[in-house]
């Protein structure tokens, strides 16, 4: 268990700090949690790299722990949405589709990472990032705040706001929740190709001091 110490408590710290800083928006676009979230996929990465998958998933469950728990706390945390308008951080859809998109999508990285495992160094975390990353965006925003998914979770705060057709920075008019998926999604994809250096910076440093 000592081993996977560095990768719990890292996933964990990156889990917490997401579910704060998703609260505070950086633009019309992008809150400050899209800047930090995608790091759990390099965490994920590493630790499947120097102690394999199982290694993996018992951080990624750990992480998905904390999450619940960080949504549980959220809902009773009530913040001003509007003028004289109060509503949880956390929404029950939000909720939802934070806990399937963090384990659906970390899984997926797992098993891909897997495979390439004996490729070039870096096409398994590269691939991995980018089809986990691909998954919980298209996981989250469609559970968290598609129009669509209200018949099943319901109409909240969110559901109006992000259900808005608007001009998009991709140059067209775009539902809301799509134009900000596509903006996460660059945002996942451009840290995803500069973990590439932590990583293999930290796999070399951990693996020369395993031997």
């Amino acid at each position: 268990m000592t081993r996977l110490l560095p990768g719990i408590l890292a996933m964990a710290a990156i889990v917490v700090a997401s579910n704060i800083l998703v609260q505070f928006f950086v633009g019309d676009w992008l809150t400050w949690g899209a800047f930090t979230y995608p790091f759990a996929f390099l965490v994920t990465d590493i630790m499947n790299r120097l102690h394999g998958r199982e290694a993996a998933r018992k951080v990624v469950l750990f992480g998905f722990v904390v999450g619940i728990i960080c949504s549980f706390i959220g809902t009773f945390v009530m913040v001003e949405i509007a003028p004289d308008f109060m509503a949880p951080a956390v929404t029950l859809r939000v909720a939802i589709g934070s806990a399937t998109a963090f384990l659906v999508a970390q899984l997926v990285d797992i098993s891909v990472f897997n495979r390439l495992r004996s490729t070039t160094w870096w096409k398994a975390p590269l691939a991995s990032t980018l089809i986990g990353s691909t998954i919980d965006t298209a996981l989250f925003f469609f559970i968290a705040f598609s129009g669509t998914m209200s018949a099943l979770l319901g109409v909240d705060h969110n559901t109006d706001f992000f259900n808005e057709v608007v001009a998009t920075p991709f140059g067209t008019d775009l539902t809301r929740w799509i134009g900000t998926a596509g903006v996460d999604w660059c945002v996942k994809v451009s840290i995803a190709l500069i973990a590439l250096i932590p990583f293999r910076i930290l796999v070399g440093h951990f693996a020369t001091s395993k031997a």
